[in-house]
């Protein structure tokens, strides 16, 4: 009988840049696309060829997810399929095997020993996509309409997040103390951040109470958790995907905040209408009401955590657009200074 440690010799050992290799080739693919894109973002690698998308995740680890095993990727793909077929319908497909063969040739679920996992999507236009449609000011009145009765019936019918005032509000505390983390080790002349985290520390002592009623009145439900336009295709029906689905805890949203967010993104490509009308539309569909300082509080919270989550990917070892992060993140500071002048703050 062969030891473990020879059974364990006998698996394929495939790196990660020969699977990136074999997925960039349109043969890699059984309707052999006349090209392949490969996209890489912070935490996987898509595969665009043809008629459909493929996402790798990358092997990595941080506070809220650890991809570093094989079956902790098989799980967080079929978690990320799953989650997104609320929003996304039969956009996401499934997931795929990456196989290997004895013979060490890698294969799209063929019959070999599987090396990794990935989402499979069906490619959505890109030309309907929310933020290509801001750009264009090709957005039309009853489309957002549509998207606000869409994302009304979702909220809906989301379950109530078991999650208590307290938690809740610690929650924005500790990404507080994030953001202040990040940006202090980021260390280049940032002297109006500091002023704006400051004002952002007043702004949760002095409102959070509205924090805390949102969750008495049962409104935090199992969300989207990353609703931006770059992750809504306008097509008929809305498709909306990418959601968060490496953590419960994160993607526990109020709507307003969701909506908050992707009014803000919404307002920086230049269509600073969309946020009021579309909160409005489907805070109306769902009978509730909320103050102005609510939504200027989520406001400043998302974009300061945006701003954060800029900056961060110049503590990387090798930054990927280095010269992208510092603009864009200042593009959120002024988001959120703007939001905590609303405050008075």
């Amino acid at each position: 009988m062969r030891s473990n440690s020879r059974l364990q010799a006998s698996k394929p050992e495939v790196r990660t840049a020969d699977k990136i290799r074999f997925l960039s080739g349109p043969e890699a693919y059984p309707d052999r696309p006349a090209a392949v894109e490969v996209v890489e973002t912070h935490m996987s690698w898509l595969f665009f060829a043809d008629a459909h998308v493929y996402k790798l995740k990358k092997p990595l680890a941080s506070e809220y997810f650890d991809f570093t095993s094989l079956a902790a990727r098989e799980a967080n793909c079929r978690n990320e399929v799953r989650l997104n077929q609320r929003l996304g319908g039969d956009a996401y497909q499934g997931v795929s095997r990456l196989t290997c063969g004895a013979d060490g040739r890698l294969a799209l679920n063929g019959a070999g020993e599987t090396v990794d996992w990935m989402v499979t999507m069906r490619r959505l236009p890109r030309e309907r996509m929310l933020d290509r449609l801001i750009e264009q000011s090709r957005l039309k009145p009853q489309e957002l309409e549509a998207l606000g009765a869409c994302l009304a019936a979702f909220y809906a019918g989301q379950p109530v997040a078991a999650v208590t005032p307290e938690t809740y509000v610690g929650r924005f505390m500790r990404e507080q103390a994030a953001n202040r983390a990040v940006i202090t080790a980021v260390g280049y002349d940032l002297a109006g951040y500091g002023a704006l985290l400051d004002r952002l520390d007043t702004a949760l002592a002095e409102r959070g109470k509205l924090l805390e009623e949102r969750v008495q009145a049962s409104r935090i439900v199992d969300g989207h958790g990353d609703l931006r336009p770059e992750h809504i295709c306008m097509t008929e029906p809305i498709v909306i995907f990418d959601c968060l689905e490496f953590s419960d805890a994160l993607r526990q949203s109020d709507p307003v905040d969701e909506l908050a967010f992707l009014g803000m993104e919404c307002a920086l490509l230049g269509a600073a209408w969309v946020g009021p009308k579309l909160t409005a539309d489907v805070l109306a569909r769902l009978g509730q009401h909320v103050s102005d300082d609510l939504v200027a509080l989520y406001t400043a919270i998302r974009a300061l955590l945006r701003a954060r989550q800029s900056l961060s990917h110049l503590l990387d070892r090798i930054p990927r657009d280095p010269g992208k992060w510092r603009p864009l993140a200042d593009r959120y500071a002024a988001a959120a200074d703007t939001a905590l002048a609303a405050l008075g703050i």
